[in-house]
């Protein structure tokens, strides 16, 4: 897809980067982005109902059917086993409104719904105060493999009721050195949650802040210069090896003016970044977006956007003066306190580019607005809502996200991340040590909002110990026996798959089950922003497979229309565990190193 070159509200006198992107703001064409088939939520408007929430349908049908309307009532698998495959609390909900005992209900409740689902349903059984366990038949268990199968590659997604536009900021490092491991999670998370998003049914515009305005970058041009003539950086400034690499690479850093050297310093460290990230499976940017262009006037305009903030603040009397400085009424809403927006000598303070750059974001028309933040952002988020507020927008509609630390453990030490004192481990020092896949992973695998302890001999480990090998062969396992089986045996089995489906193994009905729990835990997923949602879904769905794969003989088994059913099982399995891996980046292998039965899990073929 060709990329449109946006001058944005500013204008391009300035620029960076390769020719491809020179301007201060660079997005793909929005329109072009909303006409590809991921990216057009609205031709997806129809919700893809799967049999579980088909069920949920029925079930509250039922309900009604029984007592009238009522709460909605939850069906959900039970999580100890012998309590049959769903359950609901239906029958509860239902006893205040027909003034019967809850089991009584439960009772009318079973009979409706063998009514209602016939040969799908085995048996209905009443458990405690009023639960109504449902055992379904291995019919719905085929049926259920069926519509799996037909959806193909967008089983799971689509699942959002009202697509919004949603605009993702995240990354967003400063220009002045090599990306680190704190970067490193950053990126993950916000690469998952754009992936997540999109595949959810949002149309998601990825964004990159480029920091290239303010005293950071005088000090990165200071101390390029001083490097360039041999002398020690200024107090302040940049240290470690790249700012020597950085300066050797742009050519008379030894006595350009300071204001051109900074403009050429983060030219070269943004390719870098742009190719840090590459490396490490991050999806391109929408848009590049220069902080310098705040304060510059685009052409048609008569201010910077900078300017427009302040005269929009202005004119709704939410700015004040006292002691010289220019203030911010933020504390009337929900700030703690007032901030400066321009300090006595004139200089305009951090926050007053901030201001510019939601007034530009909300001009663009999103729903909803996702920034990522470091973990010593927290005094951010009140003073951001607030001034977005203030500009005229939903305060509900900007989420703020705090990135919490990541340590980077090798033989039980930290390794610290400063770039002014040069002692960080890189982005691509991680790559390079336990490669994209495993460093995703375990930079995904928790909370972003809790602290990560990355072990790197663990994350090394090639055994079932290490959660991404093990999944990633669980998928590569699959490839294999579906290879044993041919391409013929397997596309014969696709076609008719729910024939095989009579008499199914506890471990075969497991393995379905966790395969229908993937449109809700992606639905989780989404709604919390969430990415360590899939990985643990992708990593007890591997758990299943290994079940089956240990009770149930798949390729050579008898009668053939159980092969079938075992080997359209283990497509959508392998399918399933692909679009999980996707999701977070990572890679789905079909050929592993220790493809035989030694490897995790080892059973009969």
């Amino acid at each position: 897809m060709a990329a449109d070159v946006v001058l944005g509200p500013r204008s391009a006198e300035h620029s960076f980067g390769p020719a491809s992107w020179s301007a201060t703001t660079i997005r793909r064409s929005e329109q072009a982005a909303r006409a590809s088939p991921v990216a057009d939520p609205r031709k997806l408007q129809q919700v893809s109902h799967d049999p579980v929430a088909d069920l949920r349908v029925v079930v509250e049908e039922a309900a009604v059917a029984i007592g009238g309307a009522t709460a909605q009532p939850i069906l959900e698998r039970p999580k100890k086993a012998g309590f049959g495959d769903y359950s609901t609390n239906a029958a509860m909900l239902l006893a205040p409104v027909t003034s019967r005992a809850p089991r009584d209900v439960a009772a009318d409740l079973g009979e409706v719904l063998r009514a209602k689902l016939g040969e799908h349903i085995d048996g209905v059984e009443i458990a405690g105060p009023g639960f109504l366990n449902l055992v379904m038949a291995d019919s719905w268990f085929g049926a259920a493999l069926e519509h799996v199968l037909e959806q193909g590659a967008t089983w799971g997604g689509r699942g959002a009721g009202t697509p919004e536009r949603i605009d993702v900021e995240f990354v967003s490092a400063n220009p002045t050195g090599p990306m680190h491991v704190g970067h490193a999670r950053n990126a993950a998370y916000g690469d998952s949650v754009a992936r997540i998003l999109a595949f959810y049914g949002h149309e998601v515009t990825r964004e990159f802040y480029v920091n290239d305005f303010g005293s950071q970058i005088v000090r990165l041009a200071e101390s390029l210069q001083a490097r360039a003539r041999g002398e020690e950086v200024p107090e302040g400034g940049y240290q470690g090896d790249y700012v020597i690499e950085l300066a050797a690479a742009i050519d008379g850093a030894e006595s350009l003016e300071l204001s051109e050297l900074g403009r050429r310093g983060v030219e070269r460290s943004l390719e870098q970044i742009r190719a840090s990230l590459s490396a490490f499976a991050v999806k391109d940017f929408d848009i590049w977006f220069s902080e310098r262009s705040l304060h510059e006037v685009s052409a048609g305009a008569t201010t910077s956007r900078v300017d427009q903030a302040l005269e929009q603040l202005a004119d709704s009397g939410e700015t004040y003066r006292s002691d010289g400085a220019l203030w911010l009424r933020t504390s009337t809403h929900g700030d703690d306190k007032d901030r400066v927006l321009e300090r006595s000598s004139g200089e305009h303070t951090y926050f007053t580019s901030d201001l510019g750059y939601l007034l530009d974001k909300r001009s663009r028309g999103y729903d909803r607005l996702l920034m990522l933040l470091g973990a010593d952002h927290h005094g951010y988020m009140a003073r951001i809502k607030a001034a977005f507020e203030l500009l005229g927008g939903d305060r509900d509609r900007i989420e703020l996200l705090i990135m919490q630390f990541v340590h980077l453990v090798d033989g039980g030490a930290r390794s610290s991340m400063s770039k002014r004192s040069g002692e960080f481990v890189t982005l691509d020092d991680l790559v390079a040590e336990i490669g994209v896949d495993a460093a995703r992973w375990y930079l995904l695998a928790r909370s972003h909002d809790t602290t990560i302890d990355l072990d790197v001999a663990v994350a090394k480990q090639e055994s079932a110990d290490n959660p991404v090998y093990y999944v990633q062969y669980a998928h590569a396992r699959i490839a294999s026996m579906l290879a044993k089986a041919g391409e013929p045996r397997v596309a014969a089995a696709l076609a008719a798959p729910a024939a095989g489906a009579s008499g199914l193994e506890p471990a075969e009905r497991a393995l379905v089950k966790k395969l229908l729990a993937f449109p809700e835990e992606l639905a989780d997923a989404a709604d919390r922003r969430a990415p360590h949602r899939i990985a643990t879904y992708a990593l007890e769905l591997a758990q299943e497979f290994t079940s089956f794969y240990r009770d149930c003989r798949v390729v050579g088994a008898e009668p053939e229309q159980l092969e079938s059913f075992r080997l359209a099982l283990c497509v959508a399995t392998m399918h399933t565990i692909g679009a999980a891996l996707g999701l977070l980046g990572v890679s789905a292998p079909e050929r592993m190193d220790r493809e035989s039965d030694e490897g995790p899990g080892s059973a009969v073929t």
